[in-house]
């Protein structure tokens, strides 16, 4: 994974050197909005997508999770083969074969190529994310001003994720599901020739080496254990087919640590985890993101299956959610940078417990007023969690180690999107009693619970991984990982750089 760089990132300090950092940041983060919209614009669509293609509730998880899965299995591997073969090539690749498998979604035929092409999307989306990351640590480098890039870039996954039930409402209405995948074309092109333009080639001097058998137990960890959750209703949780999915996770998941120790440069190196900040990003992000799959997942069904709105019109209810997210998100940037991560942890967690407890009263006919203050305090609490989520995953980190930190948070948040949509979707899809429009809201209160218990837990990290414990802990590992000083401490003010740990 990203080491220094070999070609000289522009220096710090006013002038056109200035500008062209911030268009490349532009450019970075341009890649990072059509990712993320694609997490969530697809979910105001699966009511229309269930109609056209006879698709069961299960082929509308895999609709989601085919997507997330395959993000989180190749982010790894493409952050390394981009210090081997250039981030400026694998970054334009992406953004081609991205472009390629939103094109090809418009035009699918029938559920199994729907959920084929969305896997396609996910390879380029998977080339993107890591490799913008190392371009960014990379061309920022003095402290401060790397400390707002990221900040930045963490609050541009909730601005896109905001925009995507509101965006995707309006392009079904227009266009019919077909048009959520066709937007990220022009975009795509477009970031691809500014990339060709502006953005320099560089590559690792010393690239990693690759781990296929770590790679390999992670794809079968993660694949097998989302098919065995999604499907296990359908087939029966005792079926052999369900019984050795869960049986290869679980192999899978003993194996996986084991191994990692055992080579000399591991796909995720083990000795991150003794840092309690860098821990604790990982978990808020399964956290936070399986909260948003739920959340989406389920309020898409609730209202226009149960409530009989029209897509444009699900899409304006998820309006207060969308508006606090473009609100708090630059906003948890900002305090990210000045002063780190804990506060906007801590908000996060508050208001996502406050929103899932709201939705725990939901009922078919419930007031407009209890929706828009559940989805408000919702857009509350995820706005404010992705710009610390990635500057805890760096925090003691030496600038070497940065870019692999911040593809284990990136991994993370598409886990715990898939883990969001399999669970909480499959808890509340075997609760409903009767038909969806009778059954489905109160069913739903179990997977609210689910909501408020994630947010609990991202409240209560935050107090912890931000304490002088913490901060200790994440200055051990980086004296033991060697390098180049650290890019942040968590939770203080940023100090210069000679005086960091």
């Amino acid at each position: 994974m990203p080491e220094a760089t070999s070609v000289s990132p522009p220096s710090a300090g006013p002038g056109p050197d200035r500008r062209r950092r911030q268009l490349i940041l532009a450019i970075c983060c341009l890649s990072l909005f059509i990712v993320g919209l694609d997490n969530t614009v697809v979910n105001i669509a699966l009511p229309q997508i269930q109609r056209d293609l006879d698709a069961p509730a299960s082929g509308l998880q895999w609709i989601i999770d085919a997507y997330t899965l395959v993000l989180a299995s190749l982010l790894m591997l493409f952050g390394s083969l981009a210090d081997r073969f250039g981030r400026r090539r694998v970054f334009q690749t992406g953004l081609l074969v991205f472009v390629l498998g939103s094109l090809l979604c418009s035009l699918a035929p029938g559920l199994g190529w729907l959920v084929a092409f969305r896997a396609v999307q996910a390879v380029g989306g998977s080339m993107l994310n890591p490799v913008a990351m190392s371009i960014i640590t990379n061309t920022f480098t003095e402290p401060r001003e790397r400390a707002r890039a990221i900040g930045i870039w963490g609050g541009v996954v909730g601005i896109s994720m905001a925009l995507g039930p509101l965006l995707g409402g309006f392009l079904v209405h227009a266009a019919g599901w077909p048009a959520i995948f066709l937007i990220n074309v022009p975009v795509g092109l477009l970031a691809c020739l500014l990339t060709a333009r502006y953005v320099p080639e560089s590559r690792a001097p010393r690239a990693r080496r690759l781990d296929p058998v770590g790679q390999v137990l992670m794809m079968v960890l993660l694949g097998c254990g989302t098919g065995a959750i999604i499907e296990g209703p359908a087939h029966g949780w005792t079926s052999p087919l369900i019984l050795g999915l869960a049986a290869a996770a679980l192999a899978a998941l003993v194996a996986f640590p084991l191994w990692e120790r055992r080579v000399a440069e591991p796909l995720v190196d083990p000795r991150f985890f003794r840092s309690a900040p860098f821990t604790g990003a990982t978990v808020t992000a399964v956290c936070a993101f399986a909260s948003l799959g739920g959340f989406l997942f389920l309020n898409t069904l609730y209202l226009q299956d149960v409530r009989g709105y029209s897509p444009v019109e699900a899409g304006l209810w998820t309006l207060p959610m969308a508006g606090m997210m473009l609100v708090c998100a630059p906003l948890s940037g900002r305090i990210v940078g000045a002063r780190g991560p804990r506060l906007p942890l801590v908000l996060a967690g508050l208001g996502l417990v406050a929103s899932g407890l709201l939705l725990t009263r939901l009922a078919a006919d419930s007031p407009p007023g209890l929706l828009l203050a559940a989805y408000g305090l919702f857009g509350f609490g995820f706005g404010f969690v992705n710009a610390p989520i990635t500057n805890a995953a760096v925090s003691g980190m030496p600038r070497a180690q940065a870019g692999v930190a911040a593809a284990v948070a990136s991994t993370s948040r598409q886990v715990g999107q898939s883990l969001g949509v399999a669970v909480i979707g499959t808890v509340v899809a075997s609760s409903v009693v009767g038909t969806v429009a009778s059954g489905f809201a109160p069913a739903s209160h179990a997977g609210w619970y689910i909501v408020a218990g994630l947010g609990a837990t991202i409240g209560l990290l935050g107090l912890v991984t931000t304490s002088a414990w913490g901060t200790a802990t994440a200055a051990r590992v980086a004296a033991g990982l060697g390098g180049d000083p650290p890019l942040t401490r968590p939770g203080v003010r940023e100090a210069p750089p000679e005086r960091l740990p």
